[in-house]
C-alpha cells in the first residue's frame, strides 16, 4: 500500500505523514528532505545551483540515506549527519532551485520508487501522487492560506533559532510557490482522484484522524 500526501510548503504535510505511518506502523519518506539534502550537497561542494550542467553531474557523488523513524530520523549525505541543516533558509532556497531541473527530478524519483518496492509506505511531497505514483492507493492534497502557512513556517524557524521575520517568511513562501507551480516539469498540483484537505483551521491530529478514517473506510 502506497498513501501519497502532497501539498505546499507550511500545510502540515511533513508532520501529518508522519503521524499517519507511525498509527499505520509503515515507512515514511520525506521527499522534500531529500531535495534539501540534495541541495545541502550542491552548497558544500560551493556549485552554483543556477549552473544546470553542474548541478546534474553533482548527482554522480550524491550519497543520499536516511536511518530511524519519526522525530528520530536521521539523514546523511556522503557519510555525513546533514539533519540539522535540512531547514535552513538557505538549504530551503536551493533545493527550490535545483528541483526544477529534470535530469534532478529523474535521478531522484528513482530514488523515491526503489524505497517503495516490497513494502507499505507514507510518501510525502509535491508530486507524488501526479507523477511518481500516480496509481497510489491513496491519495491525499493538503492546503491553507498564505497567512496560516507562513506562521505556522515562521514559528517553526524560530523554534530552531533561524532569525527571520514572518513577512520574509511569507514571500518565501510565495515564491517557493510560483517555482513549484510554475515549472516545467512535475508542478505541484493536486491529483484529480486525491483527497483535498484545507487544514488552515485544523491542527495535525485533526488532519491524521481524516486521513486515517478515509484509508479504513476503503479497506
Amino acid at each position: 500500500m502506497i498513501i501519497t500526501i502532497d501539498g505546499a510548503a507550511g500545510t502540515g504535510k511533513s508532520t501529518v505523514a508522519k503521524k499517519v505511518a507511525e498509527k499505520l506502523n509503515i515507512a515514511y519518506f520525506d521527499t522534500g528532505a531529500m531535495y534539501r539534502a540534495f541541495a545541502f550537497h550542491i552548497l558544500s561542494e560551493n556549485i552554483n545551483p543556477l549552473d544546470s550542467i553542474s548541478v546534474v553531474k553533482a548527482i554522480m557523488n550524491f550519497n543520499f540515506v536516511f536511518e530511524g523513524a519519526g522525530i528520530n530520523k536521521v539523514y546523511y549525505v556522503n557519510n555525513e549527519d546533514i539533519t540539522s541543516t535540512l531547514r535552513t533558509p538557505e538549504v530551503t532556497e536551493i533545493s527550490s532551485i535545483v528541483s526544477q531541473y529534470p535530469n534532478v527530478r529523474d535521478a531522484l524519483h528513482q530514488v523515491q520508487k526503489d524505497f517503495a518496492l516490497n513494502q507499505d509506505a507514507v510518501f510525502e511531497g509535491r508530486d507524488l501522487g501526479t507523477v511518481i505514483f500516480p496509481n497510489a492507493e491513496f491519495k491525499f492534497f493538503l492546503k491553507a492560506s498564505n497567512e496560516v502557512r507562513a506562521q505556522r513556517r515562521f514559528e517553526e524557524m524560530r523554534n530552531k533559532g533561524i532569525n527571520t521575520s514572518l513577512h520574509e517568511v511569507l514571500e518565501a513562501i510565495k515564491q517557493r510557490d510560483e517555482r513549484d507551480e510554475g515549472r516545467k516539469v512535475a508542478p505541484l498540483r493536486c491529483a484529480e482522484d486525491a483527497h483535498l484537505i484545507d487544514t488552515s483551521h485544523l491542527n495535525a491530529d485533526d488532519v491524521v484522524q481524516k486521513i486515517i478514517t478515509m484509508i479504513e473506510k476503503c479497506q
